[in-house]
Formats: C-alpha cells, structure tokens, sequence
C-alpha cells in the first residue's frame, strides 16, 4: 500500500496516484530489528541535518 505525497489518498499502485498523477510513498515505517544495519546511517543523516546534537545534554521532563 502506498500514499500519495499530493493528495494524500492511498493506493496499490506503485509507479504514480490514479487520482492526481503525484509521486508515491510508502507510508510506514521499516520493521524493527535489534539487528540494524542502517543505525549508523540514520545517525550520521540526524547530527549531519541537526535532528541530534550530541554536544548538549538531553533535558528529560516527564
């Protein structure tokens, strides 16, 4: 299943929406797996964009 990043209606298809022609996206997330291959990516892709600055201490308020 796939969304429409335009309209934002679903769809089977895989290459563009029936409705609007827009470009598709799978819209959940990757199966967890204590495994991962790819946390150093996503690492490296947050602290590179800003998401994750390791020199400031995180701040936990319940």
């Amino acid at each position: 299943m796939r969304k429409c990043i335009r309209c934002g209606r679903y769809t089977l298809n895989h290459d563009r929406c029936p409705y609007c022609g827009g470009e598709l996206i799978v819209p959940h997330p990757p199966r967890f797996s204590p495994e991962d291959k790819y946390v150093a990516y996503r690492l490296e892709m947050k602290i590179k964009t800003g998401i994750l600055d390791l020199n400031k201490i995180p701040v936990y308020d319940p």
